[in-house]
């Protein structure tokens, strides 16, 4: 699916290193796979457990957690789930961004059902097959009646980016010439070809996801962490510590 965008394996490739005493692990675009979020809860954990260090860990989530696969809302729970026991940062993604849209009235279903939508509806037990049929569309308040109270405070808490060192972490990417906390919405979470095209420094490495690749893509200014989880089963993480930014693909041994 993804044969036509052009990666770049990490190689020789050194990355700053994290700030001292933390660890960081980014995961990328999930939508809707709660079964390839807990393998990586799965994994990360075992990498904690073997490097048994006492840094301190954050994980930092990339954006895009609805629509497309099968369980949005169970990708939702493991996250608030998460949240218990480990400090976590969570991006706003386009995705999330559109699902909010929705139910504020401001965006059709039908086009939020061309980005999976639909997916995301059924995942919360809506009879969205029936409304369909009966109505022709679904309404904000068929969706907004089966949304939990965690679920309202963990959208209305999500971020548009976040700077740790010497990286920052958004979804989509950054415009260059602009500093950060002077982006839009709309390019932090939706931007490709300005960002994805340019070749200077950003300020930071930046860290996102949004268009996919094949494998996780290491350049000199950026790395793009989506991997297209919802139709290829690959999440991907990377781990940011004291020896820099390296992509986490299997478990220790």
């Amino acid at each position: 699916m993804f044969s036509w965008l052009k990666t770049h394996a990490q190689g020789e490739r050194a990355y700053p290193a994290a700030p001292d005493g933390v660890t960081l692990y980014v995961i990328g675009d999930i939508h809707g796979r709660s079964d390839c979020l807990g393998s990586v809860h799965a994994l990360i954990d075992r990498d904690i457990a073997h490097r048994a260090s006492r840094d301190s860990v954050v994980e930092i989530y990339i954006g895009d957690y609805v629509d497309r696969g099968p369980d949005s809302m169970g990708v939702i729970d493991l996250l608030i789930q998460r949240f218990m026991t480990t400090r976590v940062i969570l991006l706003r993604g386009n995705h999330e961004l559109t699902m909010e849209s929705f139910l504020r009235g401001l965006t059709p279903f039908e086009n939020w059902r061309k980005m999976g939508g639909l997916e995301t509806i059924l995942s919360y037990d809506v009879d969205a097959r029936a409304l369909l049929a009966n109505e022709g569309t679904i309404r904000p308040r068929d969706l907004a009646e089966r949304l939990p109270v965690s679920h309202i405070r963990f959208f209305s808490a999500l971020q548009n980016f976040y700077v740790c060192g010497r990286y920052c972490f958004v979804h989509a990417g950054i415009r260059p010439g602009i500093p950060i906390a002077r982006q839009s919405v709309e390019d932090l979470t939706w931007i490709r070809d300005d960002f994805l095209n340019f070749a200077g420094n950003f300020g930071h490495i930046v860290v996102h996801g949004h268009t996919p690749v094949t494998t996780v893509d290491f350049l000199s200014n950026r790395v793009n962490i989506d991997t297209g989880a919802y139709v290829t089963n690959r999440l991907s993480v990377v781990r940011i510590d004291a020896n820099g930014l390296s992509a986490l693909e299997d478990s220790p041994r």
